[in-house]
């Protein structure tokens, strides 16, 4: 590997040319083939069985999620003028090519099933707009007396209405997304328009994402200049440092582009990744220029980079093989951005690696070595050679309070760890006082949830859903959770239309509301419908065999504690449904959702584990020592038991954003260890005093690691700028393990490095 290096910087002017012009290429891919990926349900995997099997059901039902478009009117929604805005709206959305016309629900396209002297009939609640007070009080009663409409379209308080335009997966747009938005704007006044949704949700995220990108980055490349600059304190330095970043980002972006991988939300996180990861090559391969100088101040360029290259190619392809492992255990995950964000920070991270090792000493090479200042740094140093010496000897004498301190800390955090939970919502991804987030408050607080679970039962003969034990059953089971549940505001099933059937053929009489006891009259009633009414709408509930049913659950919430507990209350009734040959089975965007956060914890225990035991076994071939490896894993175990640690005492939730962190974690923790123990094994063999090598390698190492830590922290804090709650915290947390890995690399590592004896022989 020297060799190869050495080869190619005897032409170092081409190796910058030969890295510009293939950056500039990327970059023109990555600029013309670039795109976000707006639709949730392509986050997940669609080859896993609970996601084939709601898919088949969606197509069985016509499962969609809706667009819900709320108008209120505080002095109530039965007037004229709000009237035709429920209609003129609902026109609107049926026009558009996206949706289709059947798809859009309203007051004004709703049926409203009502007895005749000849039986039943299926009519609307009005075609014109009523004008008069006692054609609006006719209307205003239709609606109360309705269960199917009232709180449902229409809310209790009367002073809300929802127009639900539902829509397939792949129609959504940002150009769509953005003309319902103004399609909502222009209902505005004197009624105040709403426009929630999971598709909003969806459009907000791939909006409000590229955006975040945009106005984080600068500020990352702002800030690690600075920083940069003040570790460094050299502008070549800084520049070609910095470039070596810059050139991993655009080629990490510019080879998802040339694959067609499209940008997730977590993918907005790369170039923040990789700007602080990449730096710390710079650091460490700087550092020990400056210390080469300082010992020998007449040599020239040649003889620098050559003892550079010399004395650092293996722990950069170290660090960076070890980080890249640390990403590619992500790989593990069935879910499609964590897997995809693996696989491209982990390459980003060795073409950073390629250009640390290459262009750095290319760029030297070009335009001379870095002049520091030599007054200050001569103070600084002196002082460092104090600081570092004087730090290994407190850490060695009181060795047993860093045992204790390390025991304990671990201990806290396995038990915080026991109280991490998994959150599905996508909503928590935004500010809690943002537009979206209120939006989908208002609209909960009056009707029945934004946010829905679907249960399918199928039965193994036809007409399976006609039978009155069966279908009162499924009524008992959606009165159980809506009743048992706040979260859970309403449910829909075949079970409502029989009820409202059964009341008004006898004179809408209350007693009536009910199942009727007679699977012939079941039939019966079901014909009726069929011949007066919009078939279409029935066949959202069951199948035209009646063998397999859809329930609908309206939710409040769409994080994983309100899906389960709506869950477990359905789990019950099982066997109950199995005694009539029923199977339960669940479906649609919200329990996909949920399946989607467990598979994250999978991945994560899978990739913890995995990445640990590559990690061990990667130092134990690098130094040729099994003890080693188990040495140097020690700080990032450490690391991922407080990080978590922390998740279950603040009550953070493990999501899509917080799962990376054990992978961040070890990915670039290591780095830390990876550099200590090199340097250690070198003055180990120069010295043979265990002293004196440890004192060495806390200097040189330790003071690299140090200035690494303070340009990595500095860098991920930045996330604390993103619009997105979780980028914060995963900024704030990943700051937390830099800063842990840091101090347990120079503490509890140290210590039982030293007393392992390792590299030297045992005392007698």
């Amino acid at each position: 590997m020297e060799k190869l290096i050495t080869k190619l910087l005897k032409y170092p002017k081409m190796v910058l040319i030969i890295i510009l012009l293939i950056s500039v290429a990327f970059f023109m891919v990555m600029k013309k083939n670039s795109r976000m990926e707006t639709n949730l349900d392509k986050y997940m995997p669609q080859q896993h069985p609970a996601f084939i099997y709601s898919n088949q059901a969606e197509k069985w039902f016509d499962i969609k999620d809706g667009i819900i478009i709320a108008l209120e009117n505080k002095n109530g929604v039965f007037n004229p003028g709000t009237l035709q805005k429920v209609k003129d709206l609902t026109k609107e959305l049926q026009k558009m090519k996206e949706i289709d016309k059947s798809d859009v629900t309203s007051l004004y396209t709703a049926d409203n099933i009502v007895g005749t002297e000849d039986g039943m009939d299926v009519k609307a609640f009005y075609k014109r707009v009523p004008k008069d007070s006692a054609k609006l009080a006719e209307l205003r009663q239709k609606v109360r007396s309705n269960e199917m409409v009232f709180g449902r379209l229409v809310s209790t308080d009367e002073t809300v209405t929802v127009v639900i335009a539902r829509i397939g997966d792949d129609v959504f747009s940002q150009d769509f997304y953005h003309r319902i938005i103004k399609i909502g704007e222009k209902y505005e006044g004197p009624e105040k328009v709403y426009v929630a949704g999971r598709p909003i949700v969806e459009g907000t995220m791939a909006y409000l994402g590229p955006q975040d990108m945009k106005r984080m980055v600068p500020i990352v490349i702002l800030v690690i200049i600075l920083v940069l600059y003040l570790v460094l304190r050299n502008i070549k330095s800084t520049f070609f440092t910095l470039l070596v970043v810059l050139f991993s980002t655009i080629w990490a972006f510019g080879l998802m582009a040339a694959l067609h991988i499209p940008v997730y939300a977590v993918s907005t996180m790369i170039p923040v990744m990789l700007i602080a990861i990449g730096v710390a090559d710079g650091i460490h391969l700087y550092t020990h220029l400056y210390m080469f100088l300082k010992q020998n101040p007449h040599s020239d360029k040649k003889e620098a980079v050559a003892d550079m290259v010399r004395g650092m190619w293996r722990p950069v392809m170290m660090t960076s093989v070890t980080t890249a492992v640390g990403f590619i255990s992500l790989l593990t995950s069935q879910v499609y951005p964590i897997k995809y964000f693996g696989i491209f920070t982990a390459f980003g991270v060795m073409v950073a690696m390629v250009f640390s090792l290459l262009l750095i000493p290319a760029g030297i090479l070009t335009f001379g070595l870095p002049h520091a200042k030599k007054k200050i740094e001569k103070q600084e140093e002196d002082a460092a050679d104090h600081v570092a010496y004087r730090f290994a000897e407190g850490v060695l004498k009181h060795k047993n309070m860093v045992y204790g301190i390390t025991i304990f800390i671990a201990a806290i955090s396995i038990w915080g760890m026991t109280k991490v939970w998994i959150n599905s919502s996508f909503l928590d991804k935004f500010e809690k006082n943002s537009d979206i987030v209120l939006t989908d408050h208002f609209i909960n607080e009056h009707f029945g949830g934004t946010s829905t679970l679907n249960v399918i039962l199928e039965g193994k003969n036809n007409d399976t859903f006609k039978e009155p034990q069966v279908l009162k059953l499924m009524v008992k089971m959606q009165d159980e959770v809506v009743g048992n549940l706040p979260v859970v505001g309403n449910s829909f099933s075949l079970g409502d239309y029989l009820r409202r059937m059964n009341k008004v053929m006898h004179a809408d009489s209350a007693k009536y509301d009910r199942i009727p006891g007679s699977s012939d009259l079941i039939a019966q009633y079901l014909l009726l419908y069929e011949m007066s009414g919009d078939p279409a709408n029935l066949w959202q509930v069951v199948t035209e065999n009646y063998k397999k049913a859809n329930i609908t659950f309206q939710l409040k919430s769409d994080n994983s504690k309100a899906l389960k507990s709506a869950i477990a209350i359905i789990e019950k009734y099982k066997s109950n449904f199995n005694h009539f040959g029923i199977d339960v089975n669940y479906a649609g965007s919200g329990y996909k959702a949920l399946v989607f956060t467990d598979l994250i914890l999978k991945g994560q225990i899978t990739s913890i584990i995995v990445s640990l035991i590559m990690i061990v076994l990667l130092l134990a071939l690098m130094f040729k020592n099994f003890k080693v490896g188990l040495i140097g894993t020690l700080p990032i175990i450490i690391t991922a038991l407080i990080g978590f640690g922390v998740m279950g005492l603040l009550n953070i939730p493990l999501s899509t954003t917080t799962a990376l962190i054990s992978s961040i974690a070890i990915g670039i923790g290591i780095d830390y260890a990876v550099h200590f123990i090199e340097r250690y094994k070198i003055y180990a063999t120069q010295t043979g005093d265990k002293l004196k090598t440890i004192q060495l390698t806390m200097h040189h190492s330790g003071r690299a690691i140090i200035f690494n830590a303070i340009v990595v922290i500095a860098g991920f804090m930045v996330l604390l700028f993103s619009v997105f709650p979780p980028n914060r915290i995963l900024g704030s947390l990943v700051s937390l393990n830099m800063f842990t890995s840091f101090l347990g690399t120079v503490t509890i590592m140290f210590v039982v490095l030293y007393a392992s004896n390792i590299y030297f022989k045992k005392e007698k």
